[in-house]
């Protein structure tokens, strides 16, 4: 029985640390993707800013200033801006 008690501990311990917090992150970053409208301001996981002027099932087009709109998958878009100037002030 104390056998079978050390790996089993051992599995529960990973799961909580390594695979628990992973998942919740996941489904936080799907809702926001699900969450998002016309007019936020974003920020890709490629580092690009800009403000979202159109939105579809998977793809999502973004201005980035001076007249130019980049149309990229919704699944790339990583934070909302406002986030990320938030935490710069911190």
């Amino acid at each position: 029985m104390s056998n079978l008690l050390f790996p089993v501990l051992l599995i529960a311990v990973m799961y909580v640390f390594f695979f628990l917090p992973q998942i919740r992150k996941q489904k936080k970053q799907k809702k926001f993707i699900d969450e998002l409208k016309k007019g936020d301001k974003i920020v890709t996981n490629g580092g690009i800013h800009g403000k979202i002027s159109e939105l579809k099932d998977l793809t999502a087009i973004i201005d980035t200033g001076g007249n130019t709109k980049i149309k990229i998958n919704r699944a790339a878009i990583s934070m909302e801006a406002t986030e990320l100037s938030d935490k710069s002030t911190e």
